[in-house]
C-alpha cells in the first residue's frame, strides 16, 4: 500500500497525537490541540456548542472557542449541540432572568439580583445556589469567583450594609 492509499485514521498514534470521535468521526490531532482547532474540524455552527463527554454523573465539557490547550485521551468523544438560543433561565432573588453565557460571575449574579447595585465600601454580598449542575449542585459563589449554570438553576443574593 503506498502512502496516499493509507488511512490516516487506521494509523496508531504517537505519543503527541490521539484519535478522538468528532461528531461519531475518528479524527487523529496532535496532543494537545486546541478548542478553536476543534471547533474549525467539527464545522461548529455560530449558535452551537462543543462538548466533550463526561462519563459517570458529571455535566459534560463545553469546549470553548478559543487558543487555550485541550488535552486529548485516546478515544473520547466529542460532539456538536444546538445552543441555547434564549440563554439561560436562572432564577435570583425568586425571579426569573435570563443570561447567555454558560458560566457567571459573582459580580454578574449581584448585577442580576440589584439594579443598581449599591455601592459603598461597607456592602458585602452573599451567593447562594442550588439546582445547579452535576459538577456543582448547590453551594456558595465569593467574590472573584465564577459558577458553571443550567436552566432553572436558583440564586439567593442578600447585600448587607456594615455600617
Amino acid at each position: 500500500m503506498s502512502t496516499e492509499d493509507h488511512d490516516p485514521e487506521a494509523t496508531h498514534p504517537s505519543k503527541d497525537e490521539a484519535r478522538i470521535h468528532l461528531d461519531r468521526r475518528p479524527v487523529l490531532l496532535p496532543n494537545p490541540t486546541t478548542g478553536h482547532a476543534l471547533h474549525r474540524l467539527g464545522h461548529v455552527p455560530p449558535d452551537h456548542f462543543l462538548y466533550r463527554e463526561v462519563h459517570g454523573n458529571h455535566e459534560d465539557e463545553l469546549i470553548s472557542d478559543s487558543d487555550a490547550a485541550v488535552h486529548l485521551r485516546k478515544d473520547e468523544h466529542f460532539y456538536i449541540a444546538e445552543g441555547h438560543r434564549n440563554g439561560y433561565a436562572v432564577i435570583v432573588n425568586g425571579r426569573p432572568k435570563r443570561v447567555r453565557q454558560s458560566k457567571l460571575t459573582f459580580m454578574q449574579v449581584v448585577a442580576l439580583a440589584f439594579d443598581p447595585i449599591p455601592d459603598g465600601p461597607n456592602w458585602v454580598f452573599t451567593i447562594t445556589y442550588r439546582n445547579g449542575p452535576a459538577s456543582n449542585p448547590e453551594g456558595t459563589i465569593i467574590e472573584g469567583q465564577s459558577v458553571r449554570i443550567k436552566n432553572r438553576m436558583i440564586f439567593n443574593v442578600t447585600a448587607t450594609d456594615k455600617s
